[in-house]
């Protein structure tokens, strides 16, 4: 393969990467509206990461051999747990305890990050279909996604201290909003 082939397949698993990234990255914006550690972040985006390692590899061996049927399937799933969190979260600021009933630790943690990585299974099918170079994809869509999710969360603990209560108020929307627009493309 010659170098300029290698530099367009980089270019382009980055944009890839960025575009699911983004996801994260917005997701996370919601999440880090609540009040949250730097040691939370820190799994948080690590987790999210691995997931986005994870997952786009297995689409990628279940793409050899199915095609397209998950894609769809993939998305809706995915806006539908982010709704449920969104839902959670807005629910969750109005009580008087504070604690939400989910949070991002534990099983919480794992079903965030499911949600935030099903669309990167879903491109894992096509690029599976495609052949592309494995490892590489993988690990810039590992790497992408937790840098991302780290600057959203950061973000929205920053913009936290500025809303006060209505904070997680404003992620839970955030998350809804972003739920629906997986299951509902314009």
């Amino acid at each position: 393969m010659n170098v300029e082939a290698l530099i367009g397949e980089l270019i382009t698993l980055f944009m890839m990467a960025f575009a699911l990234g983004m996801d994260a990255f917005s997701v996370g914006l919601g999440m880090g509206l609540i009040k949250l550690r730097l040691r939370q972040i820190f799994y948080i985006g690590l987790t999210i990461g691995l997931f986005h390692i994870w997952m786009p590899l297995a689409g990628m061996w279940i793409g050899k051999v199915l095609s397209s049927t998950f894609g769809n399937i993939a998305s809706i799933a995915g806006g539908a747990l982010l709704i449920i969190l969104g839902v959670q979260m807005i629910f969750a600021s109005f009580k008087k305890d504070n604690e939400p009933m989910i949070t991002p630790v534990g099983f919480g943690l794992l079903f965030f990050a499911l949600s935030v990585s099903l669309d990167s299974f879903s491109v894992g099918l096509s690029l599976g279909i495609y052949g592309a170079r494995t490892f590489l994809t993988i690990a810039m869509f590992g790497l992408v996604s937790m840098v991302l999710t780290w600057i959203g969360l950061l973000i929205g603990r920053r913009v936290q201290n500025w809303l006060g209560t209505y904070g997680e108020a404003l992620g839970g929307s955030i998350l809804l909003g972003f739920g629906l627009k997986l299951i509902f493309p314009i």
